[in-house]
């Protein structure tokens, strides 16, 4: 497996990972009907006010953008 096969595979497997914890997030805070159409962060559940699937989204798009860059570096 080159460089370049492997990093391939974990752009795919992070954008897959971007998709799924974006769609979480989105259900998490905007799915529930409001006053404005989005809930509160409760504290039940969450790490520092956050529920996981932030975190998720924000590693998740960190390893899509160091995958992306590294496959368009020049070898």
């Amino acid at each position: 497996m080159t460089k370049k096969h492997s990093l391939a595979t974990i752009l795919a497997i992070s954008l897959f990972g971007v998709l799924f914890s974006g769609t979480l997030t989105y259900l998490e805070f905007c799915s529930r009907t409001g006053a404005d159409g989005c809930s509160d962060v409760g504290p039940a559940g969450t790490i520092l006010g956050y529920p996981p699937c932030v975190y998720g989204l924000v590693m998740y798009a960190l390893l899509t953008v160091i995958a992306a860059l590294g496959l368009r570096a020049k070898q």
